[in-house]
């Protein structure tokens, strides 16, 4: 993977870019503010973004909705000391495909960052609750027609593996499909629910009464 890291903070970005390189990513650019980090974006098209918050100028928010509206291939991870819920709900509903703190073990964030490189989202169960209560607080934002919603019996097993914060590797054992027929039952999922990404997802089943079930 070719990795940007924008975070205003040289150290931890030296740091941060020191690991990555030991686990064979290439960093292939650097940034301390968020308007830079989206110039780079367009010219060193990365693979995927480490993001901070908090940068003078556009914050990380920003940028991570400027170049997933750009670019809705490249992965952004937002990487910070906040643990703001309204933070965590920005973050997700910019598109982030996940949402890490720096004060993670190594060994956490390398199983994280493998999980990513696999093309999950980083999402962790205390995510989805936090996410939920966002969602709960947003009444208005409900979309009309929910009701006329219909999901196929193993799109609702998938929804309530997912929920309970199975990977697709874990749903897909669980269920006995392959992790190609998992990717194909979400689509349809994201696209009958019109949501955006598998944050939404988790806090939509949750929302609606979906009983999270463990993978195996």
């Amino acid at each position: 993977m070719r990795v940007l890291l924008a975070d205003d903070h040289a150290l931890f970005r030296a740091g941060l870019a020191s690991l990555l390189r030991a686990w064979g990513f290439e960093i292939v650019g650097e940034s301390g503010d968020g308007q830079d980090a989206v110039a780079r974006v367009r010219r060193l098209q990365p693979d995927l973004v480490f993001m901070d918050i908090c940068m003078p100028g556009m914050n990380g928010l920003e940028a991570t909705r400027a170049i997933k509206a750009e670019f809705p291939g490249i992965k952004v991870v937002v990487l910070t000391v906040s643990e703001e819920d309204r933070d965590l709900f920005e973050a997700i509903k910019s598109g982030a495909d996940g949402f890490l703190l720096k004060n993670l073990q190594e060994e956490q964030f390398a199983e994280l960052v493998r999980r990513l490189s696999q093309g999950e989202p980083i999402l962790s169960a205390g995510m989805a609750r936090k996410l939920l209560g966002e969602f709960a607080r947003l009444k208005t934002g409900e979309r009309s027609g929910e009701e006329n919603i219909e999901l196929t019996d193993r799109e609702k097993g998938v929804l309530e593996l997912v929920a309970g914060g199975g990977t697709n590797k874990e749903v897909s054992a669980t269920l006995h499909i392959s992790e190609n027929t998992v990717n194909y039952h979400m689509k349809n999922i994201l696209s009958k629910l019109q949501l955006r990404n598998r944050a939404e997802v988790v806090a939509w089943a949750l929302q609606h009464g979906i009983t999270p079930k463990s993978p195996a």
